[in-house]
């Protein structure tokens, strides 16, 4: 039996690397695409080194391929805020032309990353292009018979996860400062997913009855920030010390709902079987330490 191809573009980051794990995990032949060699890449993925702004290089990227996972482009709230442009030319034009790219090359379904937010108006111009690359998905499906998955993520952590990945910022604290410096009221409210529940819950929507629907992935358990900390201090064993900050009014962060506006209804999955968040926790700490040996 031949073999699924799957492209997992960012397949050198956080969740792609995950997810491109899982799909090899079920059997799948993962093509890794990012604009740098993956830490991660696992034997028998093979690695396409290109960019998503370039249409030729994704054309090349998505030749004999039957899906696509497309996680590339700016996720940081604040790097978008910085670099407005390079966040609409990585996350709107790069969309576009894998979509292009996927038509050509007759993909059978396209795997959208994206995000919560776009239900709400925080998020600055993340949020903007995730909402715009939704449309525009919609409209390439309409037109050219592309089938598609939106994964809307909440909250990941886990290993692997970007120094401004918000719970793996507070271990950080903890664990070089001995201090949190906390903006906000320590009362919102998170639901965390481990990422290797969301990389297998990510998989698994490759079923049929989710084509050209909208997932929503968050955690089991609602958790107030306060919540989360006083966790975060009893594990790492040391004395709890915070100091709260007045948040911005303009905050390009929810509370406690990101639920605002109302794109394409979602479903909400969430893992049958999920990982401990407090072993979650000691897995980040672990991995945070050994990088300061």
């Amino acid at each position: 039996m031949v073999k699924k191809r799957v492209l997992v573009t960012g397949g050198s980051g956080f969740l792609g690397s995950h997810t491109a794990d899982q799909l090899s995990k079920q059997g799948f032949k993962v093509v890794l695409f990012d604009n740098k060699p993956s830490k991660w890449k696992s034997p028998g993925q093979e690695m396409v080194i290109g960019d998503i702004t370039n249409f030729e290089d994704c054309k090349k990227a998505c030749e004999g391929v039957n899906y696509v996972f497309h996680y590339a482009g700016i996720a940081d709230i604040n790097e978008s805020k910085k670099d407005p442009l390079n966040t609409i030319q990585l996350n709107i034009i790069g969309t576009s032309n894998l979509l292009k790219a996927s038509v050509s090359s007759k993909v059978e379904r396209f795997v959208f990353a994206s995000t919560m937010y776009v239900y709400s108006p925080y998020g600055s111009f993340y949020r903007a292009t995730k909402q715009s690359s939704e449309s525009i998905i919609e409209v390439f499906s309409e037109e050219f018979n592309l089938d598609y998955t939106f994964l809307r993520y909440g909250s990941l952590y886990g290993p692997r996860s970007q120094s401004w990945n918000g719970l793996r910022g507070y271990i950080s604290q903890i664990i070089n400062n001995g201090e949190i410096e906390y903006r906000g009221t320590g009362e919102e409210i998170r639901e965390y997913l481990h990422v290797e529940d969301a990389a297998k819950l990510s998989v698994k929507i490759l079923e049929n009855k989710y084509k050209n629907k909208a997932i929503t992935l968050t955690g089991h358990q609602k958790l107030s920030s306060n919540e989360m900390i006083n966790l975060l201090f009893e594990i790492s064993g040391k004395k709890k010390k915070i100091n709260y900050k007045r948040n911005n009014k303009n905050s390009d962060h929810y509370v406690n709902t990101p639920y605002r506006f109302s794109p394409k209804a979602a479903v909400k999955i969430i893992p049958d079987e999920f990982r401990d968040f407090g072993e979650g926790i000691i897995e980040v700490m672990d991995e945070i330490s050994s990088t300061k040996k």
